[in-house]
């Protein structure tokens, strides 16, 4: 029956997905426990088919469930279908269904299984239980905290429930609400690492790294095989700036990893530490990490060309490049196009897939290229890149995505070249916002960048808060200009009524969407103060002059206490996430000193 075969996922669900797409890989802290196709979890669907009244149905989910306690979840599917073409109002085969659909990749496809499930069983706890799980793996926690929540009140005071809705509520920045519900189950269950291992999380995400590391260390010594806590102890540390000590608990982690995915997951937390460490070389060969097939928002390319890998000549070829990660990792990753085009020589030819906003700006800056959009998509839970528009192949002889070239480009520090920029903005907006800016309050005019677009539980600790930016913004004399993209209305509004600020506008422009005249705009500037995000690497790669506010390990700088992607940026870098205080205070003296007279 074609309905069962092309279930998908719900529309709620796929608009939140797609919202995902094109994201840099997290390798961070994922705390959620269970398995849908655990023994004990098959055991229980196994012993629900006693119930199913057609014998030869029952037989078949009975087949089903018994190929994936073999692990054979694609015949566990076949057989599941089968069951379900009997009878599609059967709602524990909707659930083996899902269960399989899941084990085999088909994430959006489980999705549907499961919520058809959720409301065919009259017992639906566990159900919504791998709803929750499966939702929380595709980065989509506000609808897993809500399947997490049915779960609890189908089973109240269920340690694993509280453990994921904690999970969920810290990535969608409820840390205050996520501690009110472990508190309890900690109290109850001082015993249990879990517990203490996600309150853990709960405080590195509110930025308490030292707090943190107590809490990692008490789940470590109730288990001291627990992974996990030893891969998330070592992201403590990263944020306090000892990062020879999360090497050593990244080692750790990866002795005791658990599951394909922790270990493509730590595996690319440890290359990211080992170029925080300054082990340049050593850390591009471990990033390869990022691509593993057990990374499920690691991007699948779809690409018609052979590979190209390190040490394979490039003289003379036709090479694609795919840029890959977020925006500002395809703009900062680009230093290297001015050298990849002379290794290519007067006879290779260079062709760049880049997001489609960038376009214009790689085509100006790099005209020995021929330059495409990229196309991400997501299918069935999985992320797939390619370049469409790019309709002959044929001349191609090899292909490679952007952060490949790395360990060959870029295999140290003094490999970086001070190079004042490697993109070029359009001269004529650079100057007609020169003009514009004529029509601003007088003074040096300094943009501020305060935030990212994407401000998860593991991502917002490393933005310190707006209201510690009253030392940079009480600078007297200077006009500041919001160059910030995104819902900003809040933070501007508190700096007049909290500061006595007007962060001044640049009219006529989307600061999200026009990034070529974002480009131009930087270049106006006398001066750009905030963190790494798509806009400071867009003004850094146009040679503009940047202020970067890093944390103590961040892994971009490469071990070092400058900026080597763009050398004319000047770091601040806080020594804790916990309190930006000194870091802003001192942004604010430099400001002071930079244009002592306003």
């Amino acid at each position: 029956m074609s309905s069962v075969r092309d279930t998908q996922i719900s529309a709620s669900a796929l608009a939140i997905a797609q919202e995902a797409v094109a994201q840099a890989v997290n390798f961070g802290f994922k705390t959620t426990v269970g398995d849908a196709a655990s023994v004990e979890a098959l055991a229980r669907l196994d012993r629900q088919t006693n119930e199913v009244r057609n014998q030869e149905t029952a037989r078949l989910l009975a087949r089903s469930i018994h190929a994936m306690q073999n692990r054979d979840f694609a015949h566990g599917e076949k057989l599941a279908l089968e069951a379900l073409e009997r009878d599609d109002k059967l709602g524990v085969a909707w659930h083996v269904l899902g269960i399989a659909r899941e084990k085999i990749g088909d994430f959006a496809g489980s999705m549907r299984c499961y919520e058809v499930a959720l409301k065919l069983l009259p017992d639906h706890g566990a159900v919504a239980g791998d709803l929750g799980r499966l939702a929380f793996r595709m980065d989509m926690p506000e609808i897993a905290a809500k399947f997490f929540m049915h779960y609890i009140n189908a089973r109240p005071g269920d340690l694993e429930g509280v453990n994921n809705l904690a999970c969920a509520l810290r990535d969608l920045n409820r840390c205050d609400e996520a501690i009110e519900v472990l508190r309890p189950a900690i109290n109850d269950n001082p015993e249990q690492p879990l517990l203490w291992n996600t309150l853990g999380t709960v405080m590195c995400s509110l930025g308490d790294g030292k707090t943190a590391v107590t809490f990692f260390d008490e789940a470590l010594r109730l288990a001291p095989d627990f992974g996990k806590a030893y891969h998330n102890r070592a992201y403590a540390k990263l944020d306090l700036g000892d990062v020879a000590g999360a090497l050593a608990d990244c080692d750790l982690a990866i002795a005791a990893v658990e599951s394909a995915e922790d270990l493509a997951t730590m595996q690319f937390g440890r290359a990211t530490i080992l170029l925080a460490l300054g082990r340049v070389e050593e850390g591009w060969k471990a990033y390869e990490a990022r691509f593993s097939t057990d990374l499920v928002e690691a991007p699948r390319f779809t690409i018609e060309a052979p590979r190209w890998r390190p040490g394979m000549d490039l003289a003379g070829k036709s090479l694609m490049i795919c840029a890959e990660q977020g925006l500002g990792d395809e703009v900062m990753f680009a230093n290297m196009m001015p050298d990849v085009i002379e290794a290519l020589g007067p006879d290779g030819k260079l062709t760049l897939a880049v997001e489609r906003r960038l376009v214009p700006l790689f085509r100006r800056s790099f005209p020995q290229a021929d330059v495409f959009p990229h196309k991400t998509v997501s299918y069935e839970g999985r992320v797939y890149r390619g370049a469409p528009e790019i309709e002959d192949w044929s001349g191609v002889d090899l292909w490679t995505p952007m952060g490949d070239l790395l360990e060959t480009f870029r295999p140290s520090l003094a490999a970086f070249p001070d190079r004042p920029n490697f993109l070029e903005a359009d001269p004529d907006r650079v100057a007609h916002w020169r003009r514009t800016l004529e029509d601003a309050p007088k003074g040096p005019k300094v943009g501020l960048l305060w935030k990212s677009l994407k401000l998860n539980g593991e991502r917002a600790r490393q933005f310190s808060p707006f209201m510690l930016w009253r030392p940079v913004l009480e600078t007297p004399g200077i006009t500041f200009v919001n160059l910030q993209y995104g819902d900003c209305d809040e933070e501007i509004a508190l700096a007049k009524a909290e500061f006595g600020v007007d962060i001044w506008r640049p009219p006529g422009i989307d600061l999200k969407q026009d990034l070529d005249d974002v480009a131009a705009l930087c270049c106006a500037m006398d001066l750009i103060v905030g963190f790494s995000n798509a806009t400071t690497n867009l003004g850094g790669a146009c040679g503009a002059p940047i202020w970067m506010l890093t944390g103590a390990a961040s892994w971009t700088r490469l071990g070092a206490e400058i900026w080597p992607w763009y050398p004319q940026t000047r770091c601040f870098i806080t020594p804790d996430f916990n309190d930006w205080t000194p870091t802003m205070q001192e942004v604010g003296a430099a400001l002071h000193e930079r244009f002592p007279a306003g």
